[in-house]
């Protein structure tokens, strides 16, 4: 009897084992498969106050998600050279382009799509000087202004002479990153530099003048970018980019301290620095309404600028469709 109990047990077992729940049967299924990619590279830009992008590798959030693939990252500040970087083949990931910098690339033709969203800070963008008496438009006219081309300060500084009836003709526009066009400043050897986050906080700390910010000019968006044909390609890759931006999320939300702790690190401020400026961030990854009709408004304003050739219809932009 004893013998036929231990029979009928281990038969139980055996079929507990095998009558395993789908879902979790699915979950480890999934978490077994390979990836379908053995390399993949982000972008990776701390300027101007990217807190999800410093959680992300001060966490080391992309190297679990996808792990057995080598995870690297690509500094690259320029929003042109983003999405060429991009459009080769280089970078898998934008992870943190600017909203101009996606409609510029995909209106002339490239393969370009918007996955999600990754900010948006208009107050955050700022045009700084030495020069207290610059306090217009009119007064830039044939200043020398440096700052990162295609990016959400371009369309700052373009927007901001607009309002008095000027272009980006009527100054002498040279196209550097942040920080060089920050040192550029301190040197002398420019008029104005347009910068964001960290680099125009110190600035202003320093006792440098705002000429003028991004609100009510800009929407300052920017934006997680793929190709449609590495979204297509690789499904498995796009669900765990998905299921990491919202454990960052998480993170954020639940860690401030220490989301801010990291990022002033990151980018050598004080801790009171950077709390002040999180507080013109919103860094929440869905795709609004508001999202949606800030890509139309910066596309209409790039053509009426002459940045796009052609009117751009940025409905084409998104995976999916409201």
């Amino acid at each position: 009897m004893n013998k036929t109990f231990a029979s009928l047990a281990l038969a139980m077992c055996a079929c507990v084992a095998l009558a395993a729940p789908p879902a979790a049967a699915e979950k480890s299924a999934e978490a077994a498969a390979p990836l379908s990619v053995k390399n993949l590279t982000f972008t990776y830009v701390t300027s101007p106050l990217n807190v999800p992008s410093i959680v992300e590798k001060d966490q080391g959030v992309f190297a679990k998600a996808f792990a057995g693939a080598k995870v690297e990252y690509a500094e690259i500040t320029s929003g042109a050279h983003q999405t060429q970087a991009l459009a080769s083949g280089d970078v898998q990931v934008l992870y943190a382009v600017g909203g101009s910098s996606v409609i510029l690339s995909a209106a002339n033709g490239a393969d370009i799509k918007v996955l999600n969203m990754y900010s948006r800070a208009p107050k955050a963008f700022r045009l700084i000087s030495k020069d207290k008496t610059l306090t217009s438009p009119e007064s830039l006219r044939g200043k020398t202004i440096a700052g990162p081309t295609g990016t959400n300060l371009h369309e700052l500084l373009v927007a901001y002479l607009n309002t008095a009836g000027m272009s980006i003709k009527d100054v002498k526009y040279l196209n550097m990153s942040i920080p060089d066009a920050k040192a550029a400043l301190d040197g002398g050897s420019v008029d104005v530099a347009m910068l964001g986050g960290a680099a125009a906080y110190n600035a202003e700390k320093a006792g440098y003048h705002k000429i003028t910010d991004g609100e009510g000019l800009i929407q300052a968006i920017i934006c997680v970018a793929v190709t449609k044909k590495f979204h297509d390609a690789h499904p498995d890759v796009i669900a765990k980019l998905k299921a990491a931006q919202a454990q960052i999320s998480t993170y954020m939300q639940d860690n401030k301290d220490a989301a801010i702790a990291a990022a002033a690190k990151a980018l050598d401020l004080d801790e009171g620095g950077v709390r002040d400026m999180y507080a013109f961030y919103d860094f929440s990854t869905a795709i609004s309404p508001a999202d949606r009709a800030g890509f139309q408004k910066t596309a209409d304003f790039m053509f009426r600028s002459g940045m796009i050739e052609k009117a751009f219809d940025t409905s084409t932009l998104f995976f999916e469709q409201p």
